[in-house]
């Protein structure tokens, strides 16, 4: 053998060797490096998780009368992995489906066909829309029926009497949501929607939800989804390598939500609404004579809130919706029409939408000019029908007034007179850097220019301008004026506007500051921030953080929580300076007060209302009618907030609105009271053995597991000398 031989047998083997080394080095990296997680992949592709929904807890009012609540439907739902399995892969299955529910074979196969599945070539498809987003091994909800259908539920209950015809497919009964006061409280409650990819990208927790499951999109539905969705149950299926289940590897229950207790009272509530719409309906029949034809009144808000703890007692927004629309999905059209009816019926005025407060914003003002160095006894001002050049409603005039006198007559010029004093005192259009900014800076101190803090999604801010807020805006919109006022018409009412933003929208002018103390220009408020700002006048200046969650109560009643209220701040106005100005306005609901037609013959010495009306003005439309009260005046324990665009004065429209709430409140005038002599109930409502709820304060005895009794619900004082102390 040659040399030449003997080097490429040598060369072979080394080629060899090389290769079995290799070989061997990967099959042991596979089978020890990376055989623990190749057989947890393995075991995986043998189980599947089907995940079951857990019931989702009820929405209550204070009393205990439900909201939200879950009724009982009949849903037909398909098994795909099943189905397709049987005779022409389901086709005859599903058009004797089809025959018995009335949808199209094809609208059933898009339903239940996953949005992204594998062909048997291993080849990834993207279904069409409307297909099923959750996992291919679990059933898909196809259509559902109400329990009270009769007619319906008995003949699809024939798919549970022949299962051998419907192999795959089931019929049975199943919780959804359900509102029986309909419209009642719907910008408060909210509603549900399905779970999103966007959902899960936001908060990765969603992705260990069911999917297709419906989690809360508005209202405390959305702010207390975690508390009322619970934990859902999860069934570890095992199943062969076809995919066909044989077996259950482990099981955890679902575990339902807790019960929402809302501090909404639905009687205040119901009454409140119900006024709201009253009053706006009278808005729409009185002539406005200004403008020659009727108020438009296209929207309003009502709110009422006890002053010392913050909690919302009745929130109402005009117009309203129906949350059931929601329930099992919406339809984009439908959608599309909610959003864009007049008045926008899915947008809370009371918390999403802002506004010019008028005069009622003349209790900031007041506190605003004492704090500049304004006496509030002791000193009378001029109330001419004018000051320079801007007047007062109809162009009254007195010839000296007090504070006191100034708010219940709602007198104007003298604010414009205190304003602009102080203007100059700041330096007028001069922007020096040094200016006090009393006025402005006091509606900060109130709450106003920042979101309350209410349990709401999407609160609005609000208006609170400056010198500095002046200046800002102007650099960020002078090319816009600018450019208008040279493609405008000239000599147009936008035309002159814009030349005059362009030229000097970044200084702060006299006019401003007068408008601004009498809660008008460049003023913005919720009213829900003016709402805030009564209750902290009237309760020793406390700014609470609005809450219209109570408490929670676990679905058995053995586990409550109590949400206590929350202080966001608080206004640094001296007592005598917030009494004084409380005891004032107990004199607008009586003559000579602006509201004093509309609470004319009222029962004042059974319950004594005092309140600041506002008419504030709006280019080329009505005024806002607005009307800010509080009882009973010598020791409030309610404020209450009325508001209505284009209405007309503040003393017609919303104090007429605020009378009824009122009534509703105290029972007054032949009106029926849920409440006892105006009182709300302290604590949370009890679910019994049966599982229904009774009001605060019901006796409840539940056996215990070791066979003794506890008693729930009582107050901690009963309990304590019964010996029992009561679950938390």
């Amino acid at each position: 053998m040659s040399d030449r031989s003997r080097l490429r047998i040598v060369v072979l083997r080394v080629v060899v060797l090389s290769i079995l080394l290799t070989l061997l080095g990967r099959l042991a990296y596979l089978q020890v490096a990376q055989g623990a997680s190749y057989r947890t992949a393995a075991s995986q592709n043998r189980v599947r998780d089907i995940v079951t929904t857990a019931a989702r807890g009820q929405i209550l009012d204070d009393q205990g009368n439900a909201l939200v609540t879950n009724r009982i439907a009949l849903v037909v739902s398909v098994n795909r992995s099943i189905v397709l399995r049987t005779k022409n892969s389901g086709a005859d299955e599903l058009l004797r489906l089809s025959r018995v529910i009335g949808v199209s074979v094809a609208g059933i196969n898009r339903q239940i066909t996953p949005c992204v599945y594998s062909k048997p070539d291993g080849t990834r498809i993207r279904a069409i829309d409307g297909c099923w987003k959750g996992s291919p091994y679990q059933p898909v909800p196809i259509k559902s029926y109400r329990s009270d259908n009769i007619v319906d539920v008995h003949r699809v209950l024939m798919i549970a009497e022949h299962q051998e015809l419907f192999p795959g497919i089931t019929a049975q009964y199943e919780a959804v949501r359900e509102y029986p006061g309909k419209t009642l409280a719907a910008h408060v409650l909210g509603y549900l929607g399905p779970i999103t990819a966007d959902d899960i990208k936001a908060d990765p927790n969603y992705s260990k939800l069911a999917p297709g499951a419906q989690i809360g999109r508005a209202g405390v539905e959305a702010v207390y989804d975690k508390q009322l969705r619970g934990q859902d149950g999860v069934q570890q299926l095992k199943v062969d390598k076809d995919g066909n289940p044989v077996g259950t590897q482990s099981e955890t229950p679902a575990v339902a939500g807790d019960n929402l207790v809302l501090s909404i009272d639905s009687g205040v509530q119901k009454a409140t609404e119900k006024a709201l719409a009253d009053g706006i309906a009278q808005a729409r029949k009185t002539y406005d004579k200004g403008r020659s034809k009727n108020f438009a009144a296209p929207t309003g808000a009502a709110i009422t809130v006890e002053v010392n703890t913050g909690r919302v007692v009745a929130m109402a927004s005009y117009p309203s919706y129906d949350p059931t629309q929601f329930v099992g999905g919406i339809s984009n059209a439908a959608y599309n029409k909610l959003l864009h009816e007049p008045g926008f019926p899915l947008i809370s005025n009371a918390v999403q939408g802002s506004y010019a407060p008028g005069s009622t914003f003349k209790i900031v003002s007041t506190s605003a000019a004492v704090k500049a160095g304004y006496s509030l006894t002791n000193r009378v001002y001029p109330c001419p029908g004018s000051y320079l050049g801007k007047h007062n409603f109809e162009g009254e005039s007195f010839a000296t007034l007090d504070f006191r006198e100034t708010l219940i007559r709602s007198c104007d010029t003298v604010y414009y007179a205190l304003a602009y004093k102080q203007w100059l005192a700041d330096g007028g259009r001069a922007n020096t850097g040094h200016a006090k900014e009393v006025f402005s800076n006091e509606a900060k101190i109130w709450g106003f220019g920042k979101k309350t803090g209410i349990d709401l999604p999407d609160e609005r801010v609000g208006l609170i301008t400056n010198r500095a807020y002046k200046v800002a805006f102007w650099k960020q919109n002078k090319a816009n004026y600018c450019a208008g006022a040279k493609r405008r018409a000239k000599g147009t009412y936008l035309q002159q506007l814009d030349a005059e933003f362009c030229a000097d929208g970044y200084a702060l002018n006299g006019g401003d500051a007068m408008n601004f103390a009498i809660g008008q220009g460049d003023v913005l408020v919720t009213p829900l921030q003016l709402t805030m700002a009564y209750a902290a006048l009237v309760n020793g200046g406390v700014l609470y953080t609005p809450e219209l969650a109570k408490g929670f109560v676990s679905a058995d009643g053995t586990k409550t929580t109590v949400i206590a209220p929350k202080v966001a701040g608080h206004v640094d106005t001296p007592t005598n300076v917030r009494d004084y100005i409380r005891n004032a306005l107990a004199g607008v609901t009586k003559p000579p007060g602006t509201a004093q037609t509309a609470f004319a013959g009222f029962p004042f010495s059974t319950v004594d209302v005092a309140g600041k009306t506002g008419t504030a003005d709006v280019n080329n439309k009505a005024p806002t009618s607005w009307f800010a009260s509080f009882a009973p005046a010598s020791h409030p324990k309610y404020a209450t907030v009325v508001m209505v665009p284009e209405a007309g004065t503040g003393g017609v429209t919303a104090a007429q609105i605020s009378r009824k709430i009122w009534d509703s409140i105290y029972g007054l005038e032949n009106t029926k009271s849920d409440l006892k002599k105006g009182a709300l109930p302290t604590g949370l409502p009890v679910v019994r053995n049966d599982g229904t709820i009774a009001p605060p304060g019901t006796h409840v005895v539940r056996p215990s597991p070791t066979g003794t009794t506890q008693s729930l619900g009582l107050p901690w004082a009963e309990e304590a000398r019964r010996g029992r102390r009561p679950l938390s």
